[in-house]
């Protein structure tokens, strides 16, 4: 009999299957209903009692629906004296508001950790944050994974020679400086201008990308608007119309697919940390994200380190990013 419960809400119920299976476990039984009106209610359906209980649960769309979800879960726990619970929220949901832009704004990823550590909350396993610096609005440990590594085992299978690693803008340079490190690709960032309250455009494009294959990498697609801004500019800068997308997250809303039928994409690539993705399409492959949460949760019942989980190579610390004199010539 295993010392802790596997509890999964409604937002990704095959990830939270494929988890299990990692582990040998069942998931936990719980029931999770919605009145009339819309509000949540949540039982537990079998004694959490001293044990400690891992809640896995994206908060992803409708994010306000999951992530009360997620509270009703943990304080049922709460109150049902269980020893320890973590949350595993593969996609934390409100983390592009983590500051105010100098206007009168709240800053909703701050109060979403306020309310997870109320709810009895006391330690948060997420993947590819958004903005690392949400960290720092917890007062418990957080330990923020990167699937990179997943991904580049899925890329290296079908990644042409003299590939690219493009970064959408100055945000994601770190994270295109992983792809690269471990594929063995250079980098190009593409820098970008406010058009409007929700509009962007490409104004340069920092690297060589002359007659090159491309991967735009990104932690998440959701209306697919940066990501096809990057696909024109590459193309008008000389790039082969074989492009490759890759995300941690495929949110997939409005529009994003329409976006995304490009006839330069020949492939995109996201996780499975949400459920929204549209696996018939030929176009878009799934890579799991369920063996590393396993292993997050073995490691953490264990006490042992993560370290091991950010390796897919000999490379053993997150590389700096790349100097504009390292990236080449803007075109």
């Amino acid at each position: 009999m295993t010392d802790f419960t596997l509890l999964a809400g409604t937002a990704n119920p095959a990830l939270a299957v494929a988890v299990a299976a990692e582990l040998g476990v069942r998931p936990g039984a719980c029931t999770i209903e919605r009145f009339p009106d819309g509000e949540t209610t949540v039982r537990l359906d079998e004694p959490v009692r001293g044990r400690v209980v891992f809640l896995l649960q994206p908060t992803g769309p409708p994010v306000n629906d999951h992530l009360v979800e997620l509270l009703a879960c943990a304080d049922a726990c709460r109150r049902s004296a269980a020893g320890r619970i973590i949350a595993v929220v593969p996609y934390f949901g409100y983390a592009r508001s983590d500051k105010r832009n100098g206007r009168r704004e709240p800053i909703t990823a701050s109060l979403v950790a306020r309310l997870m550590q109320a709810a009895g909350i006391e330690h948060v396993v997420t993947l590819d944050l958004h903005a690392d610096q949400i960290e720092g609005f917890f007062r418990i440990p957080v330990d923020n994974l990167t699937a990179v590594p997943t991904l580049c085992r899925t890329l290296r299978s079908g990644l042409p020679p003299g590939t690219v690693v493009v970064s959408p803008d100055a945000g994601r340079v770190r994270m295109a400086t992983e792809y690269a490190h471990r594929l063995g690709a250079p980098v190009v960032v593409l820098h970008k201008r406010r058009a409007g309250p929700t509009n962007t455009e490409v104004t340069h494009v920092v690297g060589d990308v002359q007659d090159r294959f491309c991967l735009i990498i990104d932690d998440m697609i959701s209306t697919g608007g940066t990501i096809a801004r990057a696909v024109e500019a590459l193309i008008a800068a000389g790039a082969r119309p074989e492009i490759t997308i890759a995300a941690t997250h495929g949110l997939f809303v409005g529009n994003a697919r329409t976006r995304l039928d490009h006839q330069a994409v020949r492939r995109v690539i996201v996780t499975d940390t949400l459920a929204a993705v549209e696996r018939g399409r030929p176009s878009f492959q799934v890579a799991s994200v369920a063996p590393l949460l396993a292993a997050a949760i073995r490691r953490l019942r264990a006490d042992e380190s993560f370290e091991e989980l950010f390796r897919d190579s000999p490379l053993s610390v997150r590389p700096e990013p790349p100097t504009y004199q390292e990236l080449g010539r803007e075109t």
